[in-house]
């Protein structure tokens, strides 16, 4: 397993995982016909043009087979005592409880400390049952909002690093 910068060429295969990833861990939580609407292509489109505008760290497997993906970069909205955020970290269900998010996790935390960031958060469903990741990884929950995510509602739990290590 490598983990790396992600490049334009990896759109299709970060998609791939993204879509994957939603069908997987949501099922059951958001809406069958949401998540069928997912689209490979869309999301694709979408990280061609993100490549490049923030931290993007790609996981591949012996194969070079995309199999997780990180992203981070400056806090978005100011409100919370952080200048970090890690906007995002998805593994294909196949793939999880093999430490892969743990090493995605550290190489987004150095890459955001060698940026000058010194803490950050996360947003994580409330019924997302990898929310415990976080809290093994030492996240504390700062903060609680709802977020509308196909037409239902669902409370989103905001987890916090004071100081990155």
């Amino acid at each position: 397993m490598r983990i790396r910068e992600a490049v334009l060429e990896d759109a299709d295969g970060i998609a791939r995982v993204h879509v994957d990833s939603w069908r997987t861990t949501y099922k059951g939580i958001i809406s069958d016909s949401y998540l069928d609407d997912l689209s490979y292509e869309q999301r694709a489109e979408n990280w061609r043009r993100g490549i490049g505008h923030n931290i993007l760290l790609i996981a591949e497997d012996a194969n070079g087979n995309i199999v997780g993906f990180a992203t981070g970069g400056k806090e978005r909205t100011s409100n919370y005592d952080v200048d970090g955020e890690l906007y995002a970290i998805y593994l294909l269900q196949e793939v999880q409880g093999q430490r892969i998010g743990s090493k995605l996790m550290k190489a987004i935390t150095e890459l955001l400390k060698e940026q000058g960031y010194s803490s950050m958060l996360v947003w994580v469903l409330e019924d997302n049952p990898s929310k415990n990741f976080y809290e093994a990884h030492g996240g504390e929950r700062v903060a609680e909002e709802m977020i509308e995510i196909g037409g239902k509602e669902f409370k989103e739990i905001a987890y916090a690093w004071s100081i990155l290590e």
